[in-house]
């Protein structure tokens, strides 16, 4: 079953051990100190930022980390956005990974984002859809995303999360039912 939690400052060391992992550093190309994760992601576990990070659990035991947040909370972010598509108000986008390596391949990540997706209609009712962008060269992503149901709804350029891969992106949306 999975379930959701809160990510706090006593799961960082855990996400540093999951953003290390190669198959997520790849893709998410972040900083992996003490002080790196502290600043990028403390913000908003003490709630002074919109953003909410949530640790993923399958049957109480973490295994990965949700990013959601309304994209008209982050203005810069929904003018990138909305150079491939409309956006409408409320609407919300998630980020995700599978931080375990033996979870990886195994059907979850589709999983998780039908969950994630359940657990915004249920707690954002404002939200009329969920728009996630993704690089176009994250075939394993971009796939797990249509096994959950969203709908490849623009191509486009974005700017890469990783100065590897080029700008090319796919945009999925999934609606309100």
């Amino acid at each position: 079953m999975i379930t959701w939690r809160r990510l706090t400052e006593d799961d960082f060391p855990l996400l540093i051990s999951w953003l290390e992992q190669p198959h997520v550093a790849r893709w998410w190309n972040h900083e992996t100190s003490a002080e790196a994760v502290r600043r990028d992601f403390g913000p908003a576990v003490r709630g002074e930022e919109p953003s909410e990070d949530l640790v993923v659990q399958v049957d109480g035991r973490p295994v990965g980390l949700v990013q959601r947040c309304r994209l008209g909370d982050y203005s810069e972010y929904l003018a990138e956005v909305a150079t491939l598509i409309d956006v409408p108000a409320g609407a919300m986008t998630i980020d995700y990974l599978i931080g375990e390596p033996q979870l990886v391949g195994r059907g979850l990540g589709p999983q998780v984002i039908r969950s994630a997706v359940q657990a915004i209609w249920d707690e954002h009712p404002e939200a009329p859809c969920v728009l996630v962008p993704v690089s176009a060269a994250n075939r394993a992503s971009w796939r797990a995303l249509e096994k959950a149901g969203l709908v490849r709804v623009a191509e486009g350029e974005l700017e890469p999360d990783n100065p590897v891969d080029d700008r090319a992106h796919y945009l999925y949306r999934v609606d309100r039912p």
